[in-house]
């Protein structure tokens, strides 16, 4: 089997693995809270997307990655895990966490997205194995980002509950 088709089905397995996780555990759980809570959940997540720099430390991945995937990928997580930490230190101020939430999954997403779009144009799947040590966050981790993200723009978007 070709590097592409393993990198392929490790990539599709890891959407359905974490998709069946989070049905079954994650959303039954964010939903159970408030508002404030379920996204101070997914900020915590993400607040360790800083670990995305990882990719521009020589050694960590293969010399022929290409820099331009890897520049954009390392700066945008590093921008989300930092946008994330600041949601998590205003929570208290809610006129600062609420920006804080949107910005980070604005950004975060548009990395995921364009981050997916790079290695399309690279033809990373074919040369996975520049990915080296990191070769694992876009199998296990990112699936798992992008479903949040998706689940945060949800909680976002749904009507605030009253009490009655």
């Amino acid at each position: 089997m070709s590097t592409e088709m393993v990198f392929q089905i490790h990539l599709v397995l890891g959407y359905v693995a974490w998709l069946l996780c989070f049905g079954a555990y994650g959303l039954p759980w964010l939903r159970s809270m408030d508002r404030v809570a379920a996204q101070r959940a997914i900020a915590t997540l993400h607040s360790f997307r800083f670990f995305g720099l990882v990719f521009m430390v020589p050694g960590v991945v293969g010399p022929n990655l290409p820099a331009n995937f890897a520049v954009f990928a390392a700066y945008g997580d590093f921008a989300t895990g930092v946008l994330a930490m600041l949601a998590l230190l205003t929570v208290r101020i809610r006129r600062l966490f609420w920006p804080l939430v949107v910005a980070f999954n604005v950004v975060g997403t548009v990395d995921l997205i364009v981050d997916y779009y790079h290695a399309i144009q690279i033809g990373l799947p074919a040369r996975a194995g520049e990915l080296g040590a990191t070769y694992a966050i876009p199998i296990i981790y990112v699936p798992l980002l992008m479903i949040t993200h998706i689940a945060a723009f949800y909680f976002l978007a749904r009507p605030r509950q009253t009490a009655t």
